[in-house]
């Protein structure tokens, strides 16, 4: 009975801190970063190696997680209040503020090391992206200013960048590409969230665009982004390096994507921004995939 009782304890607690570093996140930018590399190594028939993939695996994950322990432990005041996030770890009181700062300390840590090994390229952008998100923006940006999210966001293209040069820096333009994709995509994701959402941040005092600016202005905003973002994914066609896998990938995701923007944009809602929101993430997605197998084709 012990036993039971240690383990489905230690089953908790383990729960709990997986879900501290908000893994729905930190899934799809590690994925960033695995889709890079692998597009490297098929464009420029690089080889590479198991411990090559662990450390960018276990490094990124770790970064990525340690900035969403650290953003969470920066925001547990505001969490708390709304309605959405006052269920976490921390707002909850299940992870106290200290226990969830020393262990997003020691992912940093982890994240770090694993960088390093991996090349000095990798180690700074890295540096980078834990600083730029963690200080920047949510110790800095969130709580000020509007443009939170955009200043912010440089840190969202920071695993795909590294997932390229841990492989090579020659043709860099191509990494610069997918982490521009990544940092144009944040803005959508993020306001559209924030427009379903827009009552609990604005409870919360945190000056997210719709909070700010009216929902006409917002979902305008939201439609621009959003052209940018398709217009931007069509620039790898242009390098030569990519074919027809890619660009049929960026054409029908990117329509469907200006599509639900468009929807948002005529008739505003909850529900409008909501599925903008959720269409996101399948779409990020499908653009990676895209360059794997159009890479692995080349």
């Amino acid at each position: 009975m012990d036993t039971l009782t240690t383990s489905a304890s230690f089953g908790r607690v383990f729960r709990d801190y997986y879900e501290l570093t908000k893994p729905k996140i930190w899934y799809l930018l590690v994925f960033t970063a695995f889709a890079s590399a692998l597009t490297a190594s098929f464009l420029f028939d690089i080889p590479t190696d198991p411990l090559m993939w662990v450390l960018l695996l276990i490094g990124v994950a770790a970064g990525s997680a340690a900035a969403d322990t650290l953003t969470g432990y920066n925001d547990r005041d505001i969490d708390a209040i709304m309605d959405r996030t006052k269920g976490r770890p921390i707002p909850s009181g299940r992870i106290s503020p200290r226990n969830a700062f020393i262990f997003g300390v020691i992912l940093s840590a982890i994240s770090l090391v694993c960088s390093w090994f991996l090349n000095i390229y990798a180690f700074a952008l890295m540096a980078f992206g834990l600083f730029d998100n963690i200080i920047v923006y949510s110790k800095w940006l969130k709580r000020t200013s509007q443009t939170n999210i955009v200043l912010g966001g440089f840190s969202g293209g920071a695993p795909a960048m590294i997932g390229y040069v841990a492989v090579t820096t020659q043709s860099i333009e191509i990494g610069i590409i997918m982490a521009g994709l990544v940092f144009l995509w944040i803005p959508t994701h993020i306001w559209s969230l924030a427009l379903h959402s827009k009552k609990d941040y604005a409870k919360a005092g945190i000056p997210m665009l719709p909070v700010v600016q009216n929902e006409k202005k917002s979902v305008r905003v939201i439609a621009v982004t959003t052209i940018l973002m398709v217009l931007f994914s069509i620039f790898p066609f242009f390098l030569n390096e990519f074919g027809i896998v890619y660009v049929l990938t960026a054409t029908v995701f990117g329509a469907a994507m200006l599509a639900l923007s468009l929807w948002l944009l005529m008739r505003p809602s909850e529900k409008a921004a909501w599925t903008v929101f959720k269409f996101s993430s399948p779409y990020l997605t499908a653009i990676f995939i895209a360059f794997i197998v159009d890479a692995f084709m080349h």
